[in-house]
């Protein structure tokens, strides 16, 4: 994975925009235009493609902690940063809300964080199991001897 790779990858993940990315690294002292940036977003087939170097992901990283963390003298809270970031990013038109994903637990009896997988809530209802009828002894017990003779 190039370091490319790893920018494109944290730029998602964070929803970060160009001029985002660049207040990011000026936190650091590390200037930066949209335009330099944007050659390390484009496919690597790509004429103005450019090669992240470790110096710029190093000082994006080390920008990045301050971004969401803040500093000693001035802490943040970095999930009401990432807020806002999800809050800055506009609505497509003709949509009245953004979807949010979550994914559905497989077995939601496990995926209770509150209980053990074995215990039952009294929210949860119980299923009433008639008991099998006994089982029918077909055959009758038979004593095998698996090829050997009684010696009697």
């Amino acid at each position: 994975m190039t370091n490319n790779d790893i920018l494109k990858k944290l730029r998602v993940a964070l929803m970060l925009r160009d001029d985002q990315i660049v207040e990011i690294l000026e936190l650091v002292d590390f200037r930066i235009s949209k335009s330099e940036l944007g050659a390390f977003f484009r496919a690597e087939d790509h004429e103005n493609y450019v090669e992240c170097g470790d110096q710029v992901l190093r000082n994006f990283l080390n920008g990045l902690v301050i971004h969401l963390r803040g500093t000693k003298e001035n802490p943040k809270n970095p999930t009401a940063v990432l807020a806002k970031h999800k809050a800055q990013i506009p609505v497509k038109e003709g949509v009245s809300e953004r979807a949010e994903f979550k994914a559905k637990p497989k077995d939601e009896e496990r995926a209770r964080g509150d209980q053990k997988p074995g215990q039952k809530s009294s929210a949860t209802k119980k299923k009433s199991f008639k008991k099998p009828a006994p089982k029918v002894q077909v055959v009758e017990k038979v004593k095998f001897n698996f090829g050997k003779k009684n010696r009697e």
